[in-house]
C-alpha cells in the first residue's frame, strides 16, 4: 500500500477545503510546485492533484501549474478536477500526467469513459466521491441517489488503474477514514481501491493498511500531512513494515 500526498489547487495555490464546501478554504501554500517538492524529498511515491476549479467549471482551470509540477517532480501524478471529455484526456496524458481521474464524467457520460479504457488503458483511474452514501458530482456540489457500487460496477473488466473512493463528509475534517464504506467497495469490485477523505494520524493508515487483502492499494492523505498530525515519512515506513 502507499500514502498519496494531495495537493489542491485553487486560484493557482495548494488549498484544503473543509467537507468539500468551497466556502472553507485552507492556503496552505502559494507555490504548488514547491509543495509538490517537499512532498518527493520525504519520500511520496505519486501525487495525487486535483484542480479543484476545473472540478467546478468543467474544464481546466490550472493547466499551467499542472504541467509546471509534472515537469519539476519525477515522480508519478494522477490528476482530477474537470477533465470531462477526450481531448483533456489525451493532453494531459500526453504532457507527463500519468493517470487521469473522471468524477463526474463517470456518472454522467458513462460512453466516455469506456472509450477512455479503450484508448488508455491503465491510465484512467474513477473518481467516486460520497456524501451519506450517495455519490456527488460537479465538485462535490450536487449529489446523486446512486452508491459507489453501483457505478463501480459498470466499469468491471475495462482496466481502470484504480478507483479513487473518497467520503466527502470527513475529508478535510481529520475525523477518519470510512473504513467499512471503503471495505465494502474494495470487497464488490475487482478494482484496486483508494482511500480518501479524514485521515488523521497514524491509526488512520494503519486500519486502511489492513484492508490491503481485500483490494485497497493506497491512502491519500491531504490535511492531516499539511496540519503536522501525520508524517508522510513515518507514514510510509509503516505501510513498509
Amino acid at each position: 500500500m502507499i500514502v498519496i500526498p494531495a495537493i489542491d489547487l485553487k486560484d493557482g495555490k495548494c488549498v484544503r477545503l473543509a467537507q468539500g464546501d468551497f466556502r472553507r478554504v485552507t492556503v496552505y501554500s502559494e507555490d504548488p510546485v514547491e509543495m509538490a517538492e517537499q512532498w518527493r524529498m520525504q519520500g511520496a511515491q505519486r501525487l495525487h492533484v486535483v484542480d479543484l476549479d476545473g472540478s467546478l467549471a468543467g474544464s481546466p482551470r490550472n493547466r499551467s501549474v499542472i504541467l509546471e509540477m509534472v515537469k519539476a517532480v519525477p515522480i508519478p501524478v494522477e490528476l482530477g478536477g474537470g477533465i470531462r471529455d477526450m481531448e483533456t484526456v489525451a493532453f494531459y496524458l500526453g504532457h507527463g500526467v500519468r493517470w487521469v481521474i473522471l468524477g463526474t464524467a463517470a456518472l454522467r457520460n458513462e460512453a466516455f469513459v469506456r472509450d477512455a479504457c479503450r484508448r488508455f488503458s491503465g491510465r484512467i483511474i474513477v473518481g467516486i466521491d460520497a456524501r451519506e452514501g450517495l455519490v456527488a458530482v460537479q465538485g462535490w456540489t450536487e449529489k446523486t441517489s446512486e452508491t459507489a457500487v453501483e457505478i463501480v460496477r459498470r466499469y468491471e473488466d475495462l482496466g481502470l488503474a484504480a478507483v479513487v473512493y473518497t467520503d466527502i463528509h470527513r475529508d478535510g475534517m481529520e475525523t477518519g477514514v470510512n473504513i467499512e464504506a471503503t471495505r465494502m467497495l474494495a470487497e464488490a469490485t475487482n478494482i484496486p481501491v483508494i482511500a480518501s477523505g479524514g485521515v488523521a494520524g497514524m491509526a488512520d493508515i494503519e486500519r486502511v493498511l489492513d484492508l490491503e487483502p481485500a483490494g485497497v492499494m493506497g491512502v491519500i492523505a491531504g490535511k492531516a500531512l499539511y496540519s503536522g498530525s501525520l508524517s508522510l515519512e513515518a507514514a510510509i515506513e509503516k505501510t513498509r513494515r
